[in-house]
């Protein structure tokens, strides 16, 4: 059984930076797809960013258009985890942030096409 677990939420002021992680033990990520989502105070979780497996598309990713430009979703096979790196932070970044991860090497913006969630860690953005 896969586990996922997230670290590096914290505190930030509107503008800065952080990364946040996500370390999967019990099972590889390198063959899987792999997602972050995000849910804020009172709306519905939506998607962030995915990459895929190395077998799809040469683990190629994809970005919601609120955080194009700003975030990157990256992999470190060796340490087997997936990282969300997020700068020019803004207010309505605030949220708590999942990481996901497929049983394919197809990663969907969809929640629906992952099987292992993260517990979230929290994310604030001062303004």
């Amino acid at each position: 059984q896969v586990q996922l677990v997230e670290s590096g939420g914290g505190l930030v002021q509107a503008g800065g930076s952080l990364r946040v992680s996500c370390a999967a033990s019990g099972g590889t990520i390198r063959s899987r797809g792999a997602a972050w989502f995000r849910q804020a105070p009172g709306k519905e979780r939506e998607f962030v960013a995915t990459i895929n497996g190395d077998a799809w598309i040469l683990g190629s990713t994809s970005y919601a258009d609120s955080v194009k430009g700003r975030f990157t979703i990256s992999r470190d096979n060796a340490k087997n985890t997936v990282y969300l790196q997020m700068n020019s932070l803004k207010s309505e970044d605030t949220a708590v942030y999942y990481c996901a991860l497929s049983e394919s090497p197809y990663a969907s913006s969809s929640e629906r096409g992952y099987y292992y969630w993260g517990q979230g860690t929290q994310v604030t953005v001062s303004s």
